[in-house]
């Protein structure tokens, strides 16, 4: 292996000498790289160690064409991810190939790169890019139907659903990083459905699990990504847990949908996980039954896929945390139901002539299953709280109770290949401000 070389990741075979890099049950093989951001910089995960790719720059690593060209050079100089995620593909492709060559074993360089590498779980401490847009889409069928069947028992799906990826428009501002702190927010709540309000710390807060995918190249106002073209536009995947308010959401979503319920807080995790990298966990989207419409042509996409990605919901509370109790595992879903592919969703956002910018947020929405232990929210596990959870101490929970924990994980498993992960998103209920 020459000093001077790169390596292709994808190779499942490939290992690493990095610390954790091949632990079967981590994350972060070499198969993985995700980006995230280091010391005011991008920056790439191995195992349990974390290199900005500046300090990779300054020690002369890279390959020439990456070292010298102007707008991979601009990129690092930049606190966030937004211009890594511009870069052309090709330009990606070296890059990645380049970082895998520093970390394979038997790499000449393991000598240069390994001073340079650092505590990865300290490391991650910002959201991994400047979000300008963020959009939360409803692609669950499955989360759709038990929502709807709760407040219109007869007629669970609107007409609509099938037909068009629904969404809403969220705020970028108030889009944080995992281990951020979570203060239950005030809002307009009422006891009948007809009113009156009053105004007051929510008594119903909830997560959403849910899928979170970040653009990379974008395209001009007034013109459109091609759903055939959608999934190269995606610069990588993380997850999102979208907050919720439901007694604050139930009052104000008509007629305009969520507003204040869901604007509060949306947490991701620190390290995306690039498309390239889940290339081998590509799944077919769902198919459609001989009774679902056919979507209209700019929607069909006969190569459109989900991803096979297995997601996981834990709640710690105070109590479990002090007592030193494990987490107790609520749910376990997987993305591969999802009703609505990534592709779609993006392909349908730009279809107006949207323009879509690097470091767009788009999420897919709660992601539930057919059975009760793979629904992804509270609102459902629980049914509008008429089931209770049981936590490891013995309390029950209906919806979240200040200080509780939520903790979200995703990983692909594929046999002959190595688990992928994106590690954990994580955020802690904080009391109302008064």
């Amino acid at each position: 292996m020459s000093g001077n070389a790169l390596v292709d990741p994808s190779n499942p075979s490939l290992r690493s000498w990095v610390s954790g890099a091949s632990d079967a049950d981590g994350d972060f093989p070499i198969q993985n790289l995700p980006y995230g951001t280091l010391d005011g910089g991008p920056a790439v995960r191995i195992g349990n160690r974390a290199l900005c790719l500046r300090d990779a720059l300054d020690a002369g690593l890279f390959v020439k064409k990456l070292s010298s060209n102007d707008d991979f050079l601009m990129a690092l100089d930049v606190a966030w991810l937004n211009g890594l995620a511009e870069l052309e593909p090709e330009q990606l492709k070296m890059l990645r190939w380049n970082l895998a060559h520093f970390f394979a074993e038997g790499s000449p360089l393991r000598k240069q790169v390994e001073p340079l590498l650092r505590d990865a779980d300290a490391a991650a401490e910002d959201a991994p890019f400047v979000v300008g847009d963020y959009t939360d889409f409803y692609a669950s069928l499955h989360h759709a139907t038990n929502v709807g069947s709760m407040f219109r028992p007869t007629n669970p799906l609107l007409p609509n659903w099938k037909h068009v990826p629904i969404g809403y428009h969220g705020r970028g501002s108030s889009i944080v990083p995992s281990g951020t702190g979570v203060t239950r927010p005030h809002g307009q709540t009422v006891t009948s459905d007809d009113g009156p309000p009053s105004f007051g710390p929510t008594k119903l807060l909830d997560y959403e699990l849910e899928v979170g995918f970040f653009v990379g190249r974008g395209n001009e106002l007034g013109t459109t990504i091609p759903v055939a073209d959608a999934w190269n536009h995606i610069f990588g995947f993380v997850l999102v847990n979208d907050w919720s308010a439901r007694d604050v959401q139930k009052w104000e979503y008509q007629p305009l949908g969520p507003f204040l319920a869901k604007n509060f807080a949306t947490t991701v995790s620190p390290w995306v996980v690039t498309r390239e990298a889940l290339e081998p966990y590509r799944v077919p989207g769902p198919p459609r039954t001989v009774d679902d419409p056919k979507v209209l042509a700019y929607l069909d996409d006969p190569n459109g896929c989900n991803l096979d990605v297995t997601l996981e919901v834990f709640i710690s509370s105070a109590t479990m945390r002090a007592q030193g109790l494990a987490s107790t595992l609520i749910s376990r879903a997987s993305f591969r139901d999802m009703f609505w592919t990534p592709a779609q969703m993006l392909a349908h956002h730009a279809s107006n002539g949207c323009n879509m910018q690097a470091g767009d947020l788009l999420a897919s929405g709660t992601v539930s299953g057919t059975t009760k232990d793979s629904r992804g929210c509270l609102l459902e596990r629980t049914w509008r709280g008429a089931e209770p959870i049981t936590l490891g101490d013995g309390s029950e929970r209906k919806f979240l109770l200040d200080g509780d924990e939520v903790i979200m994980r995703g990983y692909c498993v594929k046999a002959g290949l190595p688990r992928i992960g994106f590690g954990e998103c994580r955020g802690i209920v904080l009391p109302a401000k008064s």
